[in-house]
Protein backbone atom coordinates (compact mmCIF):
# COMPACT_ATOMS: atom_id res chain seq x y z
CA UNK A 1 0.00 0.00 0.00
CA UNK A 2 2.42 2.23 1.04
CA UNK A 3 4.90 1.94 -2.40
CA UNK A 4 1.29 2.44 -4.27
CA UNK A 5 1.00 5.37 -2.45
CA UNK A 6 4.49 6.97 -3.48
CA UNK A 7 3.85 5.28 -6.97
CA UNK A 8 0.73 7.76 -7.36
CA UNK A 9 2.80 10.81 -5.36
CA UNK A 10 5.86 10.30 -7.94
CA UNK A 11 2.73 10.10 -10.75
CA UNK A 12 1.23 13.34 -9.44
CA UNK A 13 5.14 15.40 -9.63
CA UNK A 14 5.94 13.89 -13.15
CA UNK A 15 2.68 15.20 -14.66
CA UNK A 16 3.54 18.71 -13.04
CA UNK A 17 7.17 19.32 -14.32
CA UNK A 18 5.72 20.43 -17.47
CA UNK A 19 4.02 22.99 -16.39
CA UNK A 20 6.72 23.71 -13.71
CA UNK A 21 8.78 24.26 -16.65
CA UNK A 22 6.44 26.25 -18.68
CA UNK A 23 5.76 28.91 -15.88
CA UNK A 24 9.21 29.35 -14.45
CA UNK A 25 10.33 32.60 -14.13
CA UNK A 26 6.84 33.95 -15.52
CA UNK A 27 4.47 36.29 -13.35
CA UNK A 28 0.96 34.89 -12.33
CA UNK A 29 -1.68 36.99 -10.60
CA UNK A 30 -3.94 35.79 -7.91
CA UNK A 31 -7.11 37.09 -7.06
CA UNK A 32 -8.05 36.28 -3.42
CA UNK A 33 -11.29 36.85 -2.17
CA UNK A 34 -14.13 34.87 -1.41
CA UNK A 35 -14.93 31.85 1.08
CA UNK A 36 -11.13 30.96 0.91
CA UNK A 37 -10.65 34.44 3.03
CA UNK A 38 -13.15 33.45 5.52
CA UNK A 39 -12.32 29.47 5.84
CA UNK A 40 -9.31 28.73 7.90
CA UNK A 41 -8.49 25.52 6.26
CA UNK A 42 -8.68 27.10 2.93
CA UNK A 43 -7.18 29.99 4.12
CA UNK A 44 -3.81 28.12 4.77
CA UNK A 45 -4.31 25.85 1.54
CA UNK A 46 -4.23 28.91 -0.67
CA UNK A 47 -1.22 30.53 1.75
CA UNK A 48 0.43 26.80 0.88
CA UNK A 49 -0.02 27.08 -2.64
CA UNK A 50 1.33 30.83 -3.13
CA UNK A 51 4.41 29.47 -1.20
CA UNK A 52 5.17 26.54 -3.46
CA UNK A 53 4.34 28.12 -6.68
CA UNK A 54 6.98 30.91 -5.44
CA UNK A 55 9.57 28.55 -4.25
CA UNK A 56 9.72 26.62 -7.69
CA UNK A 57 10.51 29.45 -9.39
CA UNK A 58 6.84 31.61 -10.47
CA UNK A 59 6.14 35.12 -9.71
CA UNK A 60 3.26 35.15 -7.67
CA UNK A 61 1.61 38.37 -7.24
CA UNK A 62 -1.64 38.14 -4.28
CA UNK A 63 -3.91 40.45 -4.71
CA UNK A 64 -6.70 41.07 -2.20
CA UNK A 65 -10.14 42.22 -1.62
CA UNK A 66 -11.67 42.06 2.42
CA UNK A 67 -15.42 43.14 2.21
CA UNK A 68 -16.11 40.81 5.47
CA UNK A 69 -13.89 42.28 7.50
CA UNK A 70 -14.28 45.83 6.27
CA UNK A 71 -18.05 45.04 7.24
CA UNK A 72 -17.08 43.55 10.20
CA UNK A 73 -15.25 46.60 11.61
CA UNK A 74 -17.66 49.31 10.56
CA UNK A 75 -20.44 47.61 12.73
CA UNK A 76 -17.76 47.01 15.67
CA UNK A 77 -16.91 51.43 15.04
CA UNK A 78 -21.14 51.92 14.79
CA UNK A 79 -21.08 52.41 11.27
CA UNK A 80 -23.53 51.58 8.62
CA UNK A 81 -22.68 49.67 5.88
CA UNK A 82 -24.82 50.87 2.97
CA UNK A 83 -24.73 49.35 -1.10
CA UNK A 84 -25.98 50.47 -3.65
CA UNK A 85 -26.92 47.57 -6.74
CA UNK A 86 -24.73 45.21 -4.48
CA UNK A 87 -21.47 47.81 -4.82
CA UNK A 88 -20.48 48.92 -1.40
CA UNK A 89 -21.15 53.03 -0.85
CA UNK A 90 -17.55 54.37 0.63
CA UNK A 91 -18.48 57.99 2.37
CA UNK A 92 -15.71 59.56 3.93
CA UNK A 93 -15.91 57.78 7.07
CA UNK A 94 -15.98 54.53 5.28
CA UNK A 95 -12.58 55.01 3.24
CA UNK A 96 -10.95 55.57 6.01
CA UNK A 97 -11.74 52.39 7.63
CA UNK A 98 -10.77 50.62 4.07
CA UNK A 99 -7.51 51.93 4.35
CA UNK A 100 -7.28 50.98 7.77
CA UNK A 101 -8.38 47.19 7.28
CA UNK A 102 -7.05 46.25 3.85
CA UNK A 103 -4.07 48.00 4.44
CA UNK A 104 -3.48 47.17 7.65
CA UNK A 105 -4.81 44.18 9.82
CA UNK A 106 -6.42 41.95 6.64
CA UNK A 107 -2.82 42.89 4.24
CA UNK A 108 -0.40 42.22 7.28
CA UNK A 109 -2.36 38.80 8.47
CA UNK A 110 -2.07 37.45 5.16
CA UNK A 111 1.79 38.16 4.90
CA UNK A 112 2.12 36.54 7.97
CA UNK A 113 0.03 33.33 6.98
CA UNK A 114 2.89 33.53 3.89
CA UNK A 115 5.78 33.63 6.26
CA UNK A 116 5.06 31.08 8.43
CA UNK A 117 4.03 28.71 5.68
CA UNK A 118 7.98 29.52 4.16
CA UNK A 119 7.52 32.02 2.15
CA UNK A 120 9.24 35.85 1.57
CA UNK A 121 6.42 38.15 1.39
CA UNK A 122 5.64 41.57 1.62
CA UNK A 123 2.75 43.78 2.04
CA UNK A 124 1.91 47.02 -0.19
CA UNK A 125 -1.22 48.74 -0.97
CA UNK A 126 -1.53 51.52 -3.85
CA UNK A 127 -0.33 54.31 -2.07
CA UNK A 128 2.94 52.79 -1.77
CA UNK A 129 5.47 53.83 -4.20
CA UNK A 130 2.52 55.95 -6.10
CA UNK A 131 1.63 52.68 -7.18
CA UNK A 132 -2.43 52.52 -8.27
CA UNK A 133 -3.63 56.21 -9.30
CA UNK A 134 -7.45 56.69 -9.14
CA UNK A 135 -9.82 59.01 -9.97
CA UNK A 136 -13.83 59.06 -8.58
CA UNK A 137 -15.68 56.05 -10.50
CA UNK A 138 -18.23 57.42 -12.78
CA UNK A 139 -20.99 55.77 -13.51
CA UNK A 140 -25.18 56.24 -13.02
CA UNK A 141 -24.72 55.33 -9.16
CA UNK A 142 -22.46 57.94 -7.15
CA UNK A 143 -20.75 55.27 -5.07
CA UNK A 144 -18.29 57.63 -2.84
CA UNK A 145 -14.63 57.24 -2.29
CA UNK A 146 -14.83 54.52 -4.85
CA UNK A 147 -12.39 54.73 -7.79
CA UNK A 148 -11.70 54.04 -11.01
CA UNK A 149 -7.63 52.96 -12.14
CA UNK A 150 -6.17 55.64 -14.36
CA UNK A 151 -2.26 54.36 -14.26
CA UNK A 152 -0.70 51.43 -12.56
CA UNK A 153 3.53 51.69 -11.70
CA UNK A 154 4.28 48.59 -11.73
CA UNK A 155 8.07 49.36 -10.64
CA UNK A 156 7.15 48.27 -6.70
CA UNK A 157 5.98 45.00 -7.70
CA UNK A 158 8.85 44.49 -9.56
CA UNK A 159 11.38 45.01 -7.74
CA UNK A 160 9.86 43.12 -4.88
CA UNK A 161 9.57 40.06 -7.71
CA UNK A 162 12.84 40.50 -8.28
CA UNK A 163 14.31 40.22 -4.74
CA UNK A 164 12.36 36.75 -4.50
CA UNK A 165 9.49 37.86 -2.63
CA UNK A 166 5.63 37.97 -3.08
CA UNK A 167 4.16 41.08 -3.29
CA UNK A 168 0.30 41.33 -1.16
CA UNK A 169 -1.37 44.09 -2.68
CA UNK A 170 -4.50 45.88 -0.85
CA UNK A 171 -6.33 47.46 -3.78
CA UNK A 172 -6.47 51.03 -2.60
CA UNK A 173 -5.45 54.10 -4.64
CA UNK A 174 -5.20 57.83 -4.52
CA UNK A 175 -5.66 60.70 -6.93
CA UNK A 176 -3.76 64.05 -7.99
CA UNK A 177 -5.07 65.55 -4.57
CA UNK A 178 -4.19 62.45 -2.48
CA UNK A 179 -7.49 61.64 -1.88
CA UNK A 180 -8.05 57.92 -0.86
CA UNK A 181 -10.04 55.44 -2.99
CA UNK A 182 -11.41 52.07 -2.34
CA UNK A 183 -10.81 49.90 -5.64
CA UNK A 184 -12.52 47.14 -6.78
CA UNK A 185 -10.31 44.22 -6.08
CA UNK A 186 -10.81 41.88 -8.98
CA UNK A 187 -10.49 45.13 -11.43
CA UNK A 188 -7.43 45.76 -9.74
CA UNK A 189 -5.96 42.04 -10.25
CA UNK A 190 -7.17 42.35 -13.65
CA UNK A 191 -5.44 45.83 -14.41
CA UNK A 192 -2.17 44.88 -12.56
CA UNK A 193 -1.80 41.55 -14.25
CA UNK A 194 -2.12 43.27 -17.85
CA UNK A 195 1.23 45.94 -17.05
CA UNK A 196 2.88 43.46 -15.49
CA UNK A 197 2.45 41.20 -18.88
CA UNK A 198 1.26 38.12 -16.58
CA UNK A 199 1.17 34.19 -18.18
CA UNK A 200 -2.19 34.32 -16.14
CA UNK A 201 -4.84 35.82 -14.05
CA UNK A 202 -6.75 33.96 -11.53
CA UNK A 203 -9.82 35.15 -10.24
CA UNK A 204 -10.94 32.98 -7.25
CA UNK A 205 -14.81 32.75 -6.68
CA UNK A 206 -17.53 30.96 -4.68
CA UNK A 207 -18.37 29.14 -7.97
CA UNK A 208 -17.14 26.41 -10.33
CA UNK A 209 -16.59 28.75 -12.71
CA UNK A 210 -19.25 30.06 -15.70
CA UNK A 211 -22.30 27.52 -15.40
CA UNK A 212 -24.42 27.45 -18.53
CA UNK A 213 -27.17 26.56 -16.03
CA UNK A 214 -26.24 28.69 -12.74
CA UNK A 215 -28.07 25.99 -10.58
CA UNK A 216 -26.70 23.08 -11.96
CA UNK A 217 -22.33 23.01 -11.34
CA UNK A 218 -22.44 20.16 -13.62
CA UNK A 219 -22.66 22.69 -16.64
CA UNK A 220 -19.38 24.04 -15.91
CA UNK A 221 -18.48 25.75 -19.46
CA UNK A 222 -14.13 25.21 -19.46
CA UNK A 223 -13.19 27.56 -21.91
CA UNK A 224 -14.46 30.63 -23.22
CA UNK A 225 -12.83 32.91 -26.25
CA UNK A 226 -13.56 36.33 -25.26
CA UNK A 227 -14.92 37.02 -28.44
CA UNK A 228 -18.06 34.79 -27.28
CA UNK A 229 -18.40 37.03 -23.79
CA UNK A 230 -21.20 39.60 -25.93
CA UNK A 231 -23.47 36.43 -27.21
CA UNK A 232 -23.54 35.20 -23.11
CA UNK A 233 -24.18 38.80 -21.76
CA UNK A 234 -27.27 38.80 -24.01
CA UNK A 235 -28.22 35.25 -23.40
CA UNK A 236 -28.30 35.53 -19.85
CA UNK A 237 -25.39 32.87 -19.02
CA UNK A 238 -23.32 35.56 -18.14
CA UNK A 239 -25.38 37.65 -15.27
CA UNK A 240 -25.28 39.58 -11.99
CA UNK A 241 -22.30 39.11 -9.71
CA UNK A 242 -20.58 37.47 -12.66
CA UNK A 243 -20.42 40.03 -15.24
CA UNK A 244 -17.84 42.41 -13.94
CA UNK A 245 -15.84 39.40 -12.90
CA UNK A 246 -15.44 38.28 -15.87
CA UNK A 247 -15.53 41.83 -17.90
CA UNK A 248 -12.22 41.69 -15.67
CA UNK A 249 -10.69 38.54 -17.13
CA UNK A 250 -11.76 39.90 -20.78
CA UNK A 251 -9.82 43.47 -19.93
CA UNK A 252 -6.57 41.41 -18.74
CA UNK A 253 -6.53 39.31 -22.22
CA UNK A 254 -6.86 42.78 -24.21
CA UNK A 255 -4.36 44.26 -22.73
CA UNK A 256 -1.60 40.99 -23.20
CA UNK A 257 -2.28 38.67 -20.49
CA UNK A 258 -2.06 34.67 -21.74
CA UNK A 259 -5.35 33.42 -19.79
CA UNK A 260 -7.78 34.47 -17.27
CA UNK A 261 -9.35 31.81 -15.07
CA UNK A 262 -12.09 31.52 -12.83
CA UNK A 263 -11.99 29.34 -10.41
CA UNK A 264 -13.41 27.76 -7.20
CA UNK A 265 -11.93 29.27 -3.84
CA UNK A 266 -13.75 25.95 -1.69
CA UNK A 267 -11.87 23.48 -3.23
CA UNK A 268 -8.88 23.21 -1.43
CA UNK A 269 -5.11 23.63 -3.44
CA UNK A 270 -7.66 25.01 -6.53
CA UNK A 271 -4.80 27.41 -7.70
CA UNK A 272 -2.53 24.39 -7.66
CA UNK A 273 -5.10 21.94 -9.34
CA UNK A 274 -5.36 24.79 -11.84
CA UNK A 275 -1.79 25.38 -12.60
CA UNK A 276 -0.06 22.16 -12.14
CA UNK A 277 -2.23 19.33 -13.45
CA UNK A 278 -3.86 18.50 -16.94
CA UNK A 279 -7.50 18.76 -16.24
CA UNK A 280 -7.44 22.21 -14.63
CA UNK A 281 -10.57 23.77 -12.72
CA UNK A 282 -12.84 26.56 -13.84
CA UNK A 283 -13.32 28.46 -16.51
CA UNK A 284 -10.25 29.31 -18.85
CA UNK A 285 -10.84 32.52 -21.12
CA UNK A 286 -8.56 33.36 -23.81
CA UNK A 287 -8.53 35.01 -27.55
CA UNK A 288 -7.12 32.65 -29.39
CA UNK A 289 -7.64 28.28 -29.15
CA UNK A 290 -6.63 27.27 -25.56
CA UNK A 291 -3.74 25.18 -25.57
CA UNK A 292 -3.76 21.33 -25.17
Amino acid sequence: MMELSNAVKAGVLVQALPYIQKYFGKVVVVKYGGNAMIDAGLKQAVMDDIVLLSLIGIKVVLVHGGGPEITETMNAMGLESRFINGLRYTDEEAVKVVQMVLAGKTNKDLVAMLCRSGGKAIGICGLDGQMIKAEKLSGPDDLGFVGEIKHINTRPIVDQLDMGYIPVIATVGYDDMGRVYNINADTAAARIASELRAENLILMTDIRGLLRDKDDENTLIPSVNISDVPALIRQGIISGGMIPKIESCVESIRRGVSKSIIIDGRIPHSILIEMMTDEGIGTMFHINQPED
